[in-house]
């Protein structure tokens, strides 16, 4: 079972719910694969803290021109057909653009020389840690780069054995709803919506609820912070959101959490959150999860 867990908007308390959740299926015995798809902000080894076992590099293929090799103004093939503008004639010569290739291979494809080969480019590193329930998986996107979907693609691959293995596999989205969150939640089962009693935050919730609708992906929402606001349920309820769980807001729960401890241990009534979310999540799945 591969849950996600999104939100419309960034601070809702997303990665609370996920790590704190994780904690849950592991004291319940269950072995956990938790993959940290926020490669630009990971913190959920703040948390967790898994010690790293492996660091590796992430590459994405990019083209390398032979210039001797290259027609050139005769042609230009590869810059008429690439639709992301990652290569221009300029001087004589074709100049990539590389932090603007999306790797797909068709300038190499195209080119009637074959002077364009497939090198590589570091988009950032893959991390992996292993403990007796638990395997994480998370990445850091190298600075000044621009995508994060192609790395958050590399760590869910190096990922992807430990989620087949595990009992259940928690995927920490991150916030909004473009690109690097369709990344993420791509091949999930189903999606926990992490949302805060605010204007702001359920406006972004229903964003996020029209993705996952697009994409088929059954859903469920958390209230996070219940009371620091205006109650969230009537909003949840006019717009046909399924709700899972509430979290309380407290002084205690902000302390502990500033401290980079788990609510789950710290607050009984936090704890009892989460066991009554992972319940109501097994509900939704058929007791998948």
């Amino acid at each position: 079972m591969r849950i996600a867990v999104a939100s419309g908007k960034g601070g809702t308390g997303k990665t609370t719910v996920a790590t704190n959740l994780a904690l849950h299926y592991m004291r319940s015995g269950r072995s956990v694969a938790f993959v940290d798809c926020d490669v630009e902000e990971p913190n959920a080894h703040l948390f967790l803290k898994p010690e790293t076992q492996s660091e590796e590099t992430a590459y994405v293929p990019v083209p390398e021109i032979d210039e001797d090799a290259c027609i050139g103004s005769d042609c230009r093939e590869c810059v008429r057909l690439c639709r992301y503008k990652a290569l221009i004639w300029m001087a004589g010569s074709i100049m990539p653009f590389t932090e603007m290739c999306h790797s797909c291979g068709l300038c190499m494809l195209a080119c009637p020389a074959r002077c364009i080969s497939e090198g590589k480019r570091e988009i950032g590193k893959a991390l992996h840690a292993t403990t007796d329930s638990l395997s994480f998986h998370h990445g850091l996107m190298r600075i000044g780069e621009a995508m994060a979907p192609p790395l958050i693609r590399e760590v869910k691959n190096r990922a992807a054995k430990d989620m087949d293995a595990a009992d259940v596999s928690i995927l920490d989205c991150p916030p909004g709803a473009s690109c690097p969150v369709v990344q993420s939640l791509e091949n999930v089962d189903f999606a926990v919506l992490v949302t805060e009693p605010t204007p702001f935050g359920l406006h972004d919730l229903n964003i996020a609820v029209q993705l996952l609708r697009k994409l088929d992906i059954p859903f469920g929402a958390v209230i996070n912070r219940e009371g620091m606001g205006p109650d969230a349920r009537p909003f949840l309820k006019e717009n046909d959101i399924d709700l899972l769980g509430v979290i309380p807001h407290s002084i205690e729960a902000a302390g502990a959490y500033s401290r980079g401890e788990m609510l789950y241990d710290a607050l009984p009534d936090v704890q009892q959150a989460f066991v009554e979310l992972a319940e109501r999540i097994q509900e939704r799945t058929g007791g998948a999860a």
